[in-house]
Parts: structure tokens; sequence; C-alpha cells
């Protein structure tokens, strides 16, 4: 199944120049929703994780899906201040500044195989944070998902080269 048209390109937003692509009718869509559980859940067939890593805000509605979906648990990756308790943090930058991610500081006790997910891969800079945020945690990571890749911000080589990488629309 094509998943394309179930993307909206809205110009112009957050900001002008750039082309936000959203969900928001994929999600809306059983059929195309179904398609992406599929194809994610054919990640954990092949990788195993003991655990699903999301990443504030979408990976969280992508990997709680997709956790119940394989009966495994979920773990959040947030931002700075909205988990209780202890933490683990890393500090990114971004194109304009920086900003932190954080995770529960026992999440991944015990060396858990780890699949991180999220809605998005852009530049890449937040996936790369939320890769050393596992491994600082004590997690194995062992692939990485994607709703949407924007190929052409270079992303995906922000990644470890070692770590298998899908995603499930790809624009150039």
């Amino acid at each position: 199944m094509d998943l394309r048209h179930l993307i909206q390109d809205i110009p112009d937003f957050p900001k002008p120049g750039i082309l936000f692509r959203d969900i928001s009718p994929l999600l809306r869509d059983p059929d195309g929703w179904g398609e992406v559980m599929r194809q994610l859940g054919d990640l954990c067939t092949e990788f195993k994780p003991d655990l699903i890593v999301g990443i504030e805000s979408r990976g969280f509605i992508v990997g709680t899906a997709l956790a119940t979906n394989r009966k495994i648990g979920f773990v959040p990756v947030r931002k700075p201040g909205k988990l209780p308790g202890d933490v683990l943090g890393i500090d990114y930058s971004l194109e304009y500044g920086s900003d932190r991610l954080e995770i529960h500081a026992d999440a991944l006790q015990g060396h858990p195989r780890v699949l991180m997910v999220d809605d998005l891969l852009a530049t890449g800079g937040t996936a790369k944070a939320t890769v050393e945020l596992i491994e600082q945690a004590g997690g194995d990571l062992v692939g990485c998902g994607f709703v949407i890749e924007l190929a052409a911000l270079g992303g995906r080589q922000q990644l470890p080269v070692e770590i298998p990488v899908k995603s499930l629309i790809i624009y150039s």
C-alpha cells in the first residue's frame, strides 16, 4: 500500500520556507495506519526488540501503538522536566540553538534490545541524541524505524552505520 497519499503537505509551517509533512490523515485512516503497524511490526519480527523507545511527541503515537500491537514494552524519551524521578539526559544542537532529551534512569536496565521509532527523520539531530541516550541508559539499539524520512536533509548519516534504519515513506 502506498502511504504517500495519506501525508498532507503544509507549506510554511512551522515557519516560512518549511514544508511540513503531516501524518494526521494517515492516523485517521485505519487501513493506512494498519499498514504502518504491519511494516514496523516486520522490524520487530526481524530484530526482536524487548522494548520500543519513542521520541516526543509523535514518536509516542507510533511507539505505543507498535508496542501494544507487538505486546512489548514502551519507553518514552521526553523533553526536559517532563519525567518524574531520576532521569538521564543529553543536550544536543539544533540548527539554531540547542535542546535536551531525557529518559528514566532505570528504563533500560539489563541491556534490553531496543527499537527506536519516530514519525520523522529529518536532519537526524534528535534521532542521534536519542541513540546516544539509549546507549547511555544501557540499551542495546537493534534498529530504527521512521514513518517519513526527508532524505535530502541527511538524517540517516547521523545514525550509526551498523544500525539498520527503515523509513516507510522517503522524500528525496
